[in-house]
This record gives C-alpha cells, sequence and structure tokens, in this order.
C-alpha cells in the first residue's frame, strides 16, 4: 500500500532571506530583490543585474575546513538543509539511518570552479587537487548526508531548470513506495558569475533592462528575458505514518507528481504546450483530482518570450477552461531564475501559500497581452483559501515537472 507522504519541515537561502521566514517576508512586501551584480565586474557587460544571494556565511553552518571544501552551491544547499532539519525536529540519532535519504540536486554544480582552475591551469600548469570534488553537482547531496548522518538514497538529478522540483518528485516517490521513511529534498544552485551570465546572456535568455524593479516581468508583454538568481530551498518528505510515530509538525501533504520530456528542442518548450500540459495532467490524476479544485497555480514563469506563452498554452491544455478561475503567479518575478534551486524553493512558496492562504504578487509585471489571458497576480496579492497548489518547473531539454501541494488535514 502506498504511503501518505507530508512536509515537515523547510529551509531556504534565497536573494529575499536567509531562512524561510525572512524569505517568506520579503515575498510578502512584494519587491523584487533585482539589484547590480556584485560578485564580480560586469560594468563591460550588457547584462547588468542579478538576484544575488546576501549577507551568507557559511561559518554559520559548517566549520571553516569543512567550508572550505566546498562551492557555494553545496553551502547554500547545506544552510537550507540544516534549517530543514531543525524545523522538522528531525534526529538522526533516533533514525535508521540507511531509511533517510537526501536528493537535493544543482543543475550546474561550480562554475566558478571551472573559471578559478582554468585560470590556474592556463598560468601555472596546475589545478587544485579538491577541483573535480568540489565542482561536481552531487556535492550538494553528498555534503548534507556527511553533515548530518543520513545514509539512504542519495542521487542527483541533473535536468537544468526542473532540476529542484524532478530532485522532490523522485524523494517524494521513494517515501510513497516505502524505499525509504524520510527524504531530504530540494535544489541548490550559485551562477551568479562570468561565465554563468555570459553563458545565459549569449542564449539571448536574459534580460538587458537595468531597471531593478522590471527587469524580470512574468508573463508580461514587454518581458526581455530573466534575471539569473541563486540560492536554495529544501524540505523533509516522510511518510504520514513516520511523521506521526514522532510526533512532527506537519505543514502540508504532497498528493501529485508529473515528469514528461518535450522531445521536441534543447531549448525551447513545445510550442503547444502538450509536454508541461501532460505532466500537470499526470500530477492531477495521482492527486486524484480535477482541475476545476485547483486553487493556485506557483508558475515556471521565467520572463522569456517563449516560456511565458508556451507555458500560458500548457495551463490551458492541462486545465481547459478551469484555467480561468485559477489564481497563478511567478516567484521568479521576486528572486530571480535560480535554476537548480527554483523548484526547491517555489515548493516552499506553496507550501507557505496554502498555510498562510496567500498568493502573492507576480512584481514588476503589468500588462499582458494576446494568448497570455490568465489570472497572473498582477499589481496586487490575493488572499484566498488554497487546498490545492501546483508548482510547475520546464528545463532545458525538454524536461518538465509539476507538483501538487495540499492542505493537510
Amino acid at each position: 500500500m502506498a504511503n501518505r507522504v507530508v512536509v515537515t519541515g523547510m529551509g531556504a537561502i534565497t536573494p529575499l532571506g536567509n531562512t524561510v521566514e525572512s524569505f517568506w517576508e520579503g515575498i510578502k512586501k512584494g519587491k523584487a530583490a533585482t539589484a547590480p551584480i556584485t560578485k564580480f565586474d560586469a560594468s563591460g557587460l550588457k547584462v547588468k543585474l542579478a538576484c544575488e544571494v546576501k549577507d551568507f556565511d557559511p561559518l554559520n553552518y559548517m566549520d571553516f575546513k569543512t567550508m572550505k571544501r566546498m562551492e557555494p552551491f553545496a553551502h547554500y544547499a547545506v544552510a537550507a538543509a540544516k534549517e530543514a532539519i531543525d524545523q522538522a525536529g528531525l534526529d538522526m540519532t533516533k533514525e535508521d539511518p540507511y531509511r533517510v535519504g537526501v536528493i537535493v540536486s544543482s543543475g550546474i554544480g561550480s562554475m566558478q570552479a571551472h573559471e578559478r582552475e582554468q585560470a590556474r591551469l592556463e598560468k601555472s600548469g596546475k589545478i587544485a587537487p579538491m577541483y573535480i570534488p568540489m565542482m561536481i553537482a552531487n556535492m550538494a547531496s553528498a555534503n548534507i548526508a556527511i553533515q548530518y548522518g543520513m545514509k539512504g538514497i542519495n542521487t542527483c538529478v541533473v535536468t537544468a531548470c526542473a532540476t529542484g522540483l524532478h530532485s522532490a518528485g523522485d524523494a517524494f516517490k521513494a517515501v510513497k513506495y516505502g524505499d525509504a521513511d524520510v527524504m531530504i529534498a530540494g535544489g541548490c544552485e550559485a551562477a551568479v558569475c562570468k561565465s554563468g551570465i555570459q553563458g545565459f546572456a549569449a542564449l539571448t535568455a536574459l534580460s538587458t533592462n537595468e531597471d531593478p524593479e522590471t527587469a524580470s516581468r512574468p508573463f508580461d508583454k514587454d518581458r526581455d528575458g530573466f534575471v539569473i538568481g541563486e540560492g536554495a530551498g529544501v524540505l523533509i518528505l516522510e511518510s504520514l505514518e513516520h511523521a506521526q510515530a514522532r510526533g512532527a509538525n506537519i505543514l502540508a501533504e504532497i498528493v501529485g507528481y508529473g515528469a514528461t520530456c518535450d522531445a521536441f528542442h534543447i531549448t525551447s518548450p513545445a510550442e503547444d504546450g502538450s509536454g508541461a500540459g501532460e505532466a500537470m495532467i499526470i500530477a492531477m490524476k495521482e492527486a486524484g483530482i480535477m482541475p476545476s479544485q485547483m486553487d493556485y497555480i506557483n508558475a515556471h514563469g521565467t520572463s522569456t518570450h517563449h516560456n511565458d506563452l508556451f507555458e500560458t498554452r500548457a495551463m490551458k491544455y492541462a486545465f481547459k477552461e478551469d484555467i480561468k478561475n485559477i489564481a497563478i503567479n511567478s516567484t521568479k518575478s521576486m528572486i530571480g531564475h535560480a535554476l537548480g534551486g527554483a523548484g526547491g524553493i517555489e515548493l516552499i512558496t506553496c507550501v507557505k501559500a496554502i498555510q498562510d492562504g496567500y498568493v502573492h504578487v507576480t512584481a514588476g509585471s503589468k500588462e499582458t497581452d494576446g494568448e497570455m489571458d490568465l489570472d497572473y497576480t498582477f499589481n496586487e496579492p490575493k488572499n484566498r483559501d488554497i487546498t490545492y497548489a501546483m508548482t510547475n518547473n520546464l528545463g532545458f531539454g525538454g524536461h518538465n515537472a509539476s507538483m501538487i501541494v495540499k492542505k493537510f488535514v
């Protein structure tokens, strides 16, 4: 028999704050964290803005030696995991460590390590001994396990911008079908560096707008690309039986997950929205709900022309006429696109939205046009009761993920 899967803890490192509560307080203020890039000299680039994590000190979460053996993406993941573990009250001395796993993934790993060590190699012919184990994307999951003692399933899903949600999806399935009692799940990224900015800019994916208020404006008719963000979002998923047995506080329930591939293009979603739409339909079927029961969708909503238009088509494909009654928004309007970190942070946003009955504004977006005629929560937030919330992520290569969160009763 399948287990019910619940959320018992959450942790976040974001451009709006380095805890879930400070992040959520920033979200409620409705102001974007977009600002001039400070992590390198971007004065000569067309793209000058990003959503950077601020005032983060990894030594608050680990000792100096451990810190020196990790790159920023892993620092963020370990820090977010600590907050989530603490909130969940998860005591590893009371758990079978082989029944507790970790899937917290980065879509890229460390681009900073590539930049730094390539320069070192060209200059001296040498390279740092820890270059490879610090750079590879699986080190977020590995370091969480090493730091906190989880010996169960430990993998790394890499599906570009869908990474974090696919990681949560695999973790959800592991708990649902009894492969683990508890999973630490989510995503992380730290790609605000010269190669990260220039790489996405070369794809014409980034906004060149220099106004921090409107650079990230998902679903707006004047959108011109995304603003790169960074951070981590980590959740503790466990079986309802296990959570109740240890007296855990239950924040929400995960009830559905869908994953598909467009098999269409390496950077563009399927133009008719069918791939992402089918992921949403699969998630609803697993949750056992009808489209009319959905209250809120946290869209992928990157602020690029193709994504926002084709995701709109995908939502119409999945929900038909019922989409007109669903509140939609994009968290990326305020924290930018955290790439592999987006899925975890946006899943946390759904849990907080359910808890508070609050759909945040899509900041910076004012007017839409054409086919994009849905309720994207422009101009002001909404207070409404939310029983079911969906979050979507779409990744380069046509990777689609949808997850449904339900108010726990």
